[in-house]
Order: C-alpha cells, then sequence, then structure tokens
C-alpha cells in the first residue's frame, strides 16, 4: 500500500511538471491549483464550514491536510473558531486573530470530489496560462508577428501565433484577401487587451503602421534610424503614400526606400497584395512636402492658409483628374499623409476667381469712394483688397500709384474713412436695433460688425459672451465616415484666429467677474510650463 501512495505522490508531481511545461507556466502555479482543488473536494467531505488548508510537498508530492481554527475570546462556532485558552495549549504564543492548524486525516476522494478537483485545477491553469499571454503580449503592441491561420469565422481570421491566439477582423484584412486554415500570416499587433474570456489579440493588416514596419524589415537604413518614416497614408490593396526623410545628407531617402531595381519597395508591394505605394520625400516647408504628396501631379502655385490649416492647389487643366485621382484617392491621400486638407483648382478656375475677385473689388471702391473705374482698377492692380486699407495706409502709398497725386491721394483717403464711419453708423444702428448690449462694445477685438454678427446669432449680452466656447466663435472640423466636414462659427467671415476668439472670451469672462486676472495669470504661466516641458521631453 505504502508503495502505491508514493507512486501516486510521484505522478502528481510528473502531472504537474508536465501541465507546467505544456502550457508554459510556473510550475508552482499549477501545484497551488492543485491544493485548490484538493481544499474544495476536502471540504466538501468535512462539511463546507470547516476552513480547510492543503499543503503539497513539491519534493516528495505528499498531500497534508489541516484544518484552520481563529482564535476568539467567545467561542460561537466551534468548527471555525477557538477559545484563546485552548489555542495556547497548542501554541503557547497565540493571540486573538491568530489561525490555528490542526492535521487533519488523509481523504479517499470519491468520484464527485475528483471531478470537483478536475475542474478547479483545470480553470486555474487555463487563467494562469491567459495571465502569461496577456502579460507576454502587452509589450508587443507595435510588433508584426507571423502566425498560422486556425479557422476563419465570419470573415475573421483566428490566427496561431504559437505562443497564444490572436484575432485578424474583418474590417482590418486588405480588401480581397482570402485565408484559409494553415496559411501563414503577417500582422502588426495594434491592441492587447485583457477581458472576462482572456487575452484578446488584435492585428491589423490594414494599420498605416503595418507597412512602416514592413520598410523597416525591408530597409536597413529605417532599422539603423538612419532615414525616418515621417507619416504614412493608405487606402488598403489599392495606393498607399509614405513620406521619408534622410539624417545623413549623402543618403536619398526615396532611393534607399525603393532598392536596386526596385527589390526593396517590390517586398513590401507584395506582402500588401499589389498595393501601390508613391515614395513621398518629407520637407519641413509645408507648400513643398503638399507638393511632393500631390505626385505624380503637377503643381501651378499653391496658397497656404496656416490658421486653417487649408492650402489651396493650382494645377494646369489637364492635370485635374490626376491630382485628385480616382474616387479622389489621390488628393485623400496626400490630405492624410500632410495634415491639411486640400482644395484643388485648375488655371482656368483660379483665373476666373481672380477675375471675379478683381470685378468685386473694382465695383466696391467705385461704389464706396465714388470714383470711376480706372481708379478703382488701379487701386485693386496695387493690392489694395478693402476699404480699410484705403482709409488708412500712409498717404505715400496712395500718391505712389501711377498717375495719381499728393491732392487725389488725400481726396481718396477721406472719402474712404467718410465712408466707413458711415458704414459704422449703420452697423451700430443695426446692433441696438437687435438688442446687443453696450458693454460688448468694450470687448477688445469685437467690431461693430461682428457685434452685429453674434446680435444674428442670439449672442447679446456680456454672460451670453461669456458662455460662448472657442470653436463657437471659430467653427471647427470633424470627419465623418472618413469625410472631412466643417461646422461654421458665429464669425466665419471675419478672418479670427482660434488664439484671438479665445482671447475675446476670456476677455468676456472676466469682465463678467467668472474669472479674475490672477486666475488668467495662474493658467497662463501653468501652460507656458506644460509648453516648456513637451520641448523638454522633445530634445530629451
Amino acid at each position: 500500500m505504502a508503495t502505491a501512495v508514493s507512486a501516486n505522490r510521484l505522478e502528481l508531481l510528473q502531472i504537474a511538471d508536465a501541465v507546467a511545461r505544456e502550457k508554459v507556466i510556473d510550475r508552482q502555479i499549477v501545484i497551488a491549483a492543485m491544493e485548490d482543488a484538493i481544499q474544495k473536494a476536502a471540504r466538501s467531505r468535512y462539511g463546507s464550514e470547516t476552513n480547510v488548508k492543503a499543503e503539497i510537498n513539491p519534493k516528495s508530492g505528499e498531500i497534508r491536510l489541516y484544518r484552520l481554527r481563529e482564535t476568539v475570546e467567545a467561542v460561537e462556532n466551534p468548527v471555525t473558531e477557538i477559545s484563546l485558552e485552548e489555542a495556547q495549549e497548542r501554541n503557547p504564543a497565540a493571540e486573538i486573530g491568530d489561525f490555528i492548524s490542526e492535521p487533519l486525516p488523509p481523504l479517499d476522494f470519491g468520484r464527485i470530489a475528483a471531478q470537483s478537483a478536475k475542474q478547479v485545477i483545470v480553470q486555474k491553469v487555463r487563467d494562469a496560462e491567459r495571465q502569461r499571454q496577456y502579460e507576454e503580449f502587452k509589450d508587443r503592441i507595435g510588433d508584426v508577428v507571423n502566425g498560422v491561420v486556425k479557422r476563419v469565422e465570419y470573415g475573421n481570421v483566428i490566427t496561431d501565433l504559437g505562443r497564444g491566439e490572436a484575432i485578424i477582423r474583418r474590417d482590418e484584412l486588405v480588401p480581397r484577401e482570402t485565408y484559409r486554415p494553415g496559411d501563414r500570416v503577417r500582422a502588426y499587433v495594434y491592441d492587447v487587451r485583457s477581458e472576462q474570456r482572456g487575452p484578446q489579440i488584435f492585428l491589423s493588416r490594414t494599420h498605416p503602421q503595418f507597412m512602416a514596419k514592413l520598410f523597416a524589415q525591408e530597409v536597413p537604413e529605417i532599422y539603423d534610424g538612419i532615414i525616418e518614416i515621417k507619416s504614412v497614408a493608405r487606402d488598403p490593396g489599392s495606393r498607399a503614400k509614405i513620406a521619408v526623410i534622410s539624417k545623413d545628407s549623402s543618403i536619398d531617402p526615396v532611393g534607399a526606400c525603393v532598392g536596386m531595381r526596385g527589390s526593396r519597395v517590390q517586398a513590401v508591394v507584395n506582402e500588401l497584395q499589389g498595393e501601390k505605394i508613391d515614395i513621398i520625400p518629407w520637407s519641413p516647408d509645408a507648400a513643398s512636402f503638399i507638393v511632393n504628396a500631390l505626385q505624380p501631379a503637377e503643381v501651378v502655385k499653391v496658397v497656404l492658409d496656416e490658421d486653417a490649416n487649408r492650402i489651396e492647389v493650382v494645377v494646369p487643366d489637364d492635370q485635374l483628374s490626376l491630382a485628385i485621382g480616382r474616387r479622389g484617392q489621390n488628393v485623400r491621400l496626400a490630405s492624410q499623409l500632410t495634415g491639411w486638407d486640400i482644395d484643388i483648382l485648375t488655371e482656368q478656375e483660379e483665373s476666373e476667381r481672380r477675375q471675379k475677385e478683381f470685378a468685386e473689388r473694382t465695383e466696391m471702391f467705385m461704389e464706396g469712394l465714388d470714383v470711376d473705374e480706372v481708379v478703382a482698377q488701379l487701386l485693386v492692380s496695387e493690392g489694395f483688397s478693402s476699404m480699410e486699407e484705403v482709409a488708412y495706409v500712409p498717404l505715400g502709398e496712395v500718391s505712389a500709384i501711377e498717375g495719381f497725386d499728393e491732392e487725389t491721394a488725400e481726396e481718396i483717403q477721406t472719402r474712404a474713412r467718410e465712408y466707413l464711419e458711415h458704414l459704422e453708423a449703420e452697423l451700430d444702428a443695426k446692433r441696438k436695433e437687435l438688442g446687443v448690449a453696450d458693454e460688448l462694445k468694450d470687448v477688445p477685438g469685437l467690431s461693430t460688425a461682428m457685434l452685429v454678427t453674434l446680435g444674428e446669432n442670439d449672442v447679446k449680452t456680456l454672460e451670453d459672451l461669456a458662455g460662448c466656447a472657442t470653436d463657437d466663435l471659430t467653427g471647427w472640423t470633424e470627419r465623418v465616415n472618413g469625410e472631412t466636414k466643417r461646422e461654421p462659427g458665429f464669425l466665419e467671415g471675419f478672418d479670427l484666429s482660434r488664439d484671438e476668439a479665445e482671447a475675446i472670451v476670456m476677455a468676456a469672462r472676466l469682465k463678467a467677474g467668472w474669472v479674475t486676472e490672477e486666475e488668467l495669470a495662474a493658467a497662463a504661466a501653468q501652460d507656458e510650463e506644460e509648453a516648456d516641458d513637451v520641448d523638454e521631453a522633445g530634445e530629451a
């Protein structure tokens, strides 16, 4: 009988070793799971109230059972509690709150108890395996991994990574890609989450960084940090643009990524099912970078609006379809790559718009200044675009126009100022009619025309303006279903920057008593400190 018991003990340790090896978890975790299982089985034999503790000797495999009872002053339940006197008889150092252990006789497991013990062990081992898998993969977000397809469920590809199972959701697969069980697959780890049913490893083949990582594998200069990938924009399975820059002036970043006879870029193209890749030199100058990003289309000129992060690009008439690309693909990818909203015009459209603007400004000067068409056209040709410019530039700038003398210039400026005063009076009358409070006139940065527009948008008191957000005044841009949508602000047409709008709102809050000068100064100091910290982190 003793021989059988010792064989069972050894067998127990062998099973623990085998499970630990197979599931790649610590042997001690498996032994702890077995102890829990034995405790559960023993509790069902000795009574569920009994606090049973099981110990397995990790060297001999011997199982020992103990009953634990808590030391208390007055015993209410003798199964779980023991009096202080009795406890001190067994252990003189015992105090209230200590647990006294008493050996229990060995246990013969029944079939039900053994089944229950097995379930506990399986569950504990599975939990440990999941935890190990999560710990192993949580730091691998951003890596490219290789796996074998296990099965395909509703278009989602379940992949065996050797030490774990991952999923490539249907929308993270390149279009028209099909996988069968046993196929090898390479993908990018973009998320690892520990969920109720275990760690979920999410892979992607459409993520822009997947392409960046593939180039890093093919191009040693990227891996070594000599060439940097600044940004990537992808239309998965169809077209992509990648912007690169070299830290070594002797190395051409585009040539290095293309490789001899296109070998390096071709390896990435093959992995991505023939996705066409444009490799573009990155430039710190936004205009140059955007011109490069719109390749293969030629660009005649660009006009940047840095406040709105928009750029107007003028292309030859025959290049328009090439610049826009099929279904807008080329301009959309260029916009994603550069982070700018891009408007494309043909030379003809731009010429028509310029002529329209010229005609509108000429008309404005003819009416406002009561001058003939030739004089108005001369002013527009010299770059004057508003009545304010004509009224308040130094007199010499107007008299320097060919055909003008000082007397003519003075007369024109006088008429411009009279026109503006008349316009101001009309706007102020309209402001009063709309019920916009006089106190708003004292808010720095607001013109009478702005006050009229605010009144039309139901912002009529200091409190109304103080309650506005910066976006309410300037408008905002959001992406809806992949399309950029612009929501206009109350002061949309006034060429107001976000900083100027914020200053107007804060001035209103200060006048309304919502904030104090000290609070504003403290907030500004904190913003400056955070900006310095960011700069230092960037330099580090």
